[in-house]
C-alpha cells in the first residue's frame, strides 16, 4: 500500500506501532534534521516537483536546480508546517516559492506543455494542419511567458496538471477565490494574446 501510494505521488497514511500516522512521524523526523526522512520524502515526491518546475520554467537544468532547492529548504520549512495539508501539497508549496523567485530573477523562456497545443488530429494530417498546430504552440509559449508569475502558476496547476482550484489554493497558500480570479485573468490574457497573433 505504501509503495503504491508513493508511486502515485500520494501521501501515505500508514500508522506506526505507537499509533502515530506515518506522515506525522515523518514530519517529526524532518524537523529533527533526520537525513533519512528527507530521503524518503524526496523518493516519494521528487518526480511531481520536477514535472511541475519543468512546466513553469521550461528548462530541464533549471528545473533540476529547483528540485534540489525545494528539498534542501524542506527541513527548515517543516518546522512551521502545522499539517493542515498533505505533505505532497506542502512540498509543492515550497516549490512554488522557489519557482516564483527563479522566474522573477531570471525571466527565462519556458516551453508550454503539449496539453495546450493538443487538438483533435485527423488520421492523416496535412502539412497545413501540422503548421497550424506548430503556430498555436509557439503562440501559446509566447503568451504564457508574458503572464505574471502568479497567473502562470494558476494556469499550470489547474489547466495543465488539472488540479482543482481548492488544491491549487492549498499549494500556493491563497484563498480559493484568489486562484479563480488569477485563472480568469490568465485565460482572458491568453485569449487576447492569441487573437493578436491571429490564432483562433
Amino acid at each position: 500500500m505504501v509503495h503504491a501510494a508513493r508511486s502515485l505521488g500520494l501521501p501515505f497514511r500508514r500508522v506506526s506501532g505507537d499509533g502515530v500516522p506515518a506522515e506525522r512521524r515523518l514530519l517529526e523526523r524532518l524537523r529533527a534534521g533526520d537525513a533519512a526522512a528527507l530521503g524518503e520524502v524526496y523518493d516519494a515526491h521528487h518526480v511531481s516537483v520536477r514535472a511541475f518546475a519543468q512546466r513553469l520554467v521550461g528548462d530541464s537544468g533549471a528545473a533540476e536546480d529547483l528540485v534540489q532547492d525545494t528539498f534542501m529548504a524542506l527541513p527548515r520549512a517543516a518546522r512551521s508546517f502545522r499539517g493542515e495539508a498533505s505533505l505532497r501539497t506542502f512540498v509543492l508549496s515550497i516549490a512554488v516559492n522557489h519557482v516564483r523567485h527563479h522566474v522573477r530573477a531570471a525571466a527565462r523562456q519556458r516551453a508550454v506543455t503539449a496539453r495546450f497545443a493538443r487538438q483533435p488530429v485527423p488520421c492523416a494530417s496535412s502539412p497545413a494542419d501540422d503548421a497550424q498546430r506548430a503556430e498555436l504552440a509557439a503562440a501559446l509559449v509566447h503568451a504564457l511567458d508574458r503572464l505574471p508569475i502568479d497567473q502562470r502558476v494558476a494556469i499550470v496547476l489547474c489547466e495543465v496538471e488539472e488540479r482543482t482550484s481548492a488544491e491549487a489554493a492549498l499549494i500556493v497558500g491563497v484563498p480559493e477565490a484568489t486562484v479563480r480570479t488569477r485563472l480568469f485573468h490568465a485565460r482572458r490574457k491568453l485569449a487576447e494574446a492569441l487573437e493578436r497573433e491571429g490564432v483562433r
